[in-house]
């Protein structure tokens, strides 16, 4: 039997990258729509080819990301039943090489996204500074109780800004409407950590790998993710009553999705655990595209009854 311990190599250097993570810039996409429905000017297609290069972008600035968060995980990792066998805490990655690798992709990633504007390019140095603040100490707010959540959530915002100047739109994006993404982020986000929670079965366990479990309760995150959820519809309302009413339409496709994602979470050994992995889970799926389809199509229809219907009955 071979018992000799992994040596570091590429493969593991390339796994820290977690480019199957890479998927989740797909949340750059209703940034963009959104300013193509709200700003017709920018209807052009030359967004098409920055929205390549801004994807491209914003995937090596997480890929950043995602390296710093491999290095400065790995101790806790190793108290993880599953993750213990990530390629930092298993021996497969060079650590000093990997902080190297973790500025060549920011200066990688920035470099692309200068070519989409200076907008663009201060868009992906928030996102990389907010993986900083979220891995690094003294800060290092992934140990913080709810502050977690929120910071990690931040990305989403982030993300859908970057959208929304890819499409060359001088406008500023509406703060509901950022607010509201940020507020869907964070349910996501929390229920993730609930399903962490449960799948480690033992509370003092669970502290050493994540230190906020320290406060955590399946209670509570559970308390907070009704109020994340009440906060992203409340948000949302107040965007399209402002910007496009016509969305109300695309609540009952909403409701499904955040049903379908809340009953995986409770699933033991929840697949919302890993989300590079979901889209194995065909109902959420269908949910996703359905609720994705009605919004896009919903943002460029419009209804003058449904703004009559809505009119104040009294003054």
């Amino acid at each position: 039997m071979n018992n000799r311990s992994p040596k570091p190599g590429l493969g593991g250097h390339l796994a820290i990258c977690r480019f199957d993570h890479w998927f989740k810039n797909v949340f750059v996409l209703p940034g963009i729509v959104a300013a193509l429905a709200i700003d017709p000017s920018t209807r052009q297609w030359g967004v098409a080819v920055d929205a390549l290069i801004g994807l491209v972008s914003i995937g090596l600035i997480a890929s950043s990301n995602y390296t710093l968060n491999e290095i400065l995980d790995a101790p806790h990792d190793r108290h993880h039943p599953d993750k213990r066998s990530r390629p930092v805490p298993s021996g497969r990655v060079s650590v000093p090489w990997a902080w190297v690798q973790w500025i060549l992709l920011l200066i990688l990633g920035l470099a692309l996204g200068s070519l989409v504007s200076l907008t663009y390019l201060w868009v992906m140095l928030a996102l990389w500074l907010m993986g900083c603040v979220y891995n690094i100490p003294p800060l290092r707010t992934k140990e913080v109780p709810f502050l977690d959540v929120i910071s990690e959530s931040v990305n989403n915002p982030i993300r859908m800004t970057a959208g929304w100047y890819i499409s060359g739109t001088v406008l500023e994006p509406p703060a509901s409407l950022l607010l509201s993404y940020w507020a869907f982020g964070c349910f996501f986000m929390v229920l993730k950590r609930y399903a962490e929670f449960r799948s480690i079965g033992d509370p003092e366990l669970a502290v050493t790998y994540r230190s906020s479990f320290s406060y955590y309760t399946e209670n509570r995150m559970l308390s907070s993710a009704i109020v994340y959820i009440s906060a992203a519809n409340l948000l949302f309302g107040a965007f399209l009553m402002r910007y496009h009413l016509e969305l109300v339409l695309s609540f009952p496709m909403i409701a499904w999705v955040v049903g379908e994602y809340f009953r995986l979470s409770l699933w033991p050994n929840s697949p919302v655990q890993s989300p590079e992995h979901l889209y194995r889970q065909k109902r959420l799926m269908l949910a996703l595209v359905a609720c994705a389809a009605s919004i896009g199509v919903l943002l460029f229809v419009d209804m003058p009854w449904m703004h009559q219907l809505f009119l104040p009955s009294a003054m």
